[in-house]
């Protein structure tokens, strides 16, 4: 690992930490590699690499948000940097939120319906082959939400029942299943690559002199 080189030093990831079981993601991060750091303010979004939106319920979240520019703060980060919504998430970084409509960043080219899956009670582990190598993948669904569409640009890593679980567009990620919740933590690696990635392309070039 190399100090100088912010690419390859340890990432300081944000875990968004209004609602849900975000200490969980801020483990994950940490068993990845990276530095989490828990944000309950916009001003704490200063010096990330990256953010995490955990699972929880979407509409709390919105009502945390919408309080004194915090969700425009998020949009803007957002547009610059690597962000990773898992279930409520995901649900919030998507253009289009159904059942019942609601107002999301609008930053990811997909259709999502929330507790697509049904109620609490009907929540499932499931094991899913995916794109990522490795293996079969656990995924935990809480009242999980549904991908219905996807618009141009995105990436289906992994589906289920023929609909998407965990897509990539730009420097976006989301999964409709909550992987902080496994032992495995490909996810966050694949998370982290992401990120590792991003910050290389904004490394300034190194001088010739």
């Amino acid at each position: 690992m190399n100090a100088d080189n912010p690419a390859e030093s340890q990432r300081r990831v944000g875990v968004l930490a209004i609602q849900g079981d975000y200490s969980a993601d801020a483990e994950a991060l940490a068993e990845a590699g990276a530095e989490p750091v828990l944000v309950r303010k916009a001003d704490e979004l200063a010096g990330l690499d990256a953010l995490i939106i955990p699972g929880g319920e979407s509409t709390t979240f919105l009502k945390f948000l919408e309080r004194d520019g915090f969700l425009d703060d998020l949009r803007t980060f957002a547009a610059e940097k690597p962000v990773f919504g898992t279930c409520a998430g995901c649900i919030l970084l998507a253009d289009e939120v159904l059942h019942p409509p609601q107002p999301s960043l609008g930053l990811l080219r997909a259709t999502v319906e929330r507790n697509a899956y049904g109620r609490q009670i009907d929540s499932s582990i499931q094991t899913q082959q995916t794109s990522l190598p490795g293996g079969p993948l656990e995924m935990v669904y809480i009242r999980a939400p549904r991908i219905l569409r996807v618009g141009d640009g995105v990436e289906i890593l992994a589906e289920r029942d023929g609909f998407p679980v965990l897509v990539r567009q730009g420097n976006l990620m989301a999964a409709t299943f909550h992987p902080e919740l496994s032992a495995d933590r490909r996810v966050h690696r694949l998370f982290l690559d992401l990120v590792r990635h991003q910050l290389r392309k904004l490394e300034p070039q190194a001088s010739l002199s």
